[in-house]
């Protein structure tokens, strides 16, 4: 068996005295694992960095076997991705969206997502906004998307302030008003066409929403624990919008539409 795929590695762990396990996620063929032979040698460690993207052949000689990766880069990103702490925090945090996946699970839109990601994350004041859609784009995918685009009890699509922390679904001010206390807030930013950049309140209440529907719908009831690394994330992109003048604000991105 084999196939060649672009990747972009997502992480690594030692395997015997000179190899390593290298966790790719591939453009067609999902989050996949693979022996990478003489992975610690010095050649081989500056490539085999979590952001990086790289050309992978993998062969083994059967389909459910581990395989092995020979592994050639196409864009070494990580030193970059280690100049800030949002892109430390950042890549490591993705990684630990995209292991909720079924492994060898096709999510070629989520590799897309994540390359272009990758590729912001030096720009602090602009990657929270683009990790929220990544994270709302993970859950579409595992079967829990939100539904934004219209009031769920009036079925308009204007004035939507609320998210119902049940159903995940829109609610307009004055529909939700009479629950606002039980409500979760909607930010302008993730409204049904909007034009609007994530100010620093609008990214706090995004963090507490993608984290609620996380929490309640994957992690609770897997017995997980939410990543590490996104509580270092949310601090750090909160931390630089705080110190970002409003007028400055980079111009957000919707790049992740929902999988069809």
């Amino acid at each position: 068996m084999q196939w060649q795929d672009e990747a972009i590695i997502i992480g690594v762990k030692r395997h015997g005295e000179t190899s390593v396990i290298a966790e790719l996620m591939t453009r067609e063929r999902g989050r996949h694992l693979g022996i990478v032979r003489s992975g610690r040698s010095r050649s081989m460690q500056p490539v085999l960095q979590p952001g990086n993207r790289v050309e992978v052949v993998w062969r083994a000689r059967l389909d459910e076997h581990l395989g092995e990766f020979k592994l050639e880069p196409l864009q070494l990103r990580a030193a970059k991705l280690m100049e800030t702490a949002t892109a430390v925090y950042g890549v490591q945090a993705m990684g630990a969206l995209l292991r909720l996946l079924p492994e060898r699970d096709p999510h070629p839109h989520l590799f897309e997502a994540l390359d272009i990601i990758l590729d912001a994350m030096d720009d602090p004041s602009d990657a929270g906004e683009l990790f929220v859609r990544f994270e709302l784009a993970v859950l579409n995918d595992l079967g829990f998307g939100l539904d934004l685009s219209e009031c769920a009890a009036t079925g308009t699509r204007s004035d939507l302030v609320y998210v119902s922390p049940k159903s995940g679904r829109a609610v307009s001010r004055d529909a939700g008003a009479p629950y606002a206390d039980r409500m979760l807030a909607l930010p302008d930013f993730l409204g049904e066409g909007a034009s609007r950049t994530a100010d620093r309140d609008g990214m706090a209440a995004a963090f507490r929403l993608t984290g609620h529907f996380l929490s309640r719908h994957v992690y609770e009831p897997r017995g997980m624990t939410q990543s590490t690394a996104r509580d270092g994330f949310v601090q750090a992109a909160l931390k630089a919008l705080s110190k970002a003048p409003d007028d400055q604000t980079p111009q957000g991105s919707g790049i992740i539409p929902p999988a069809a």
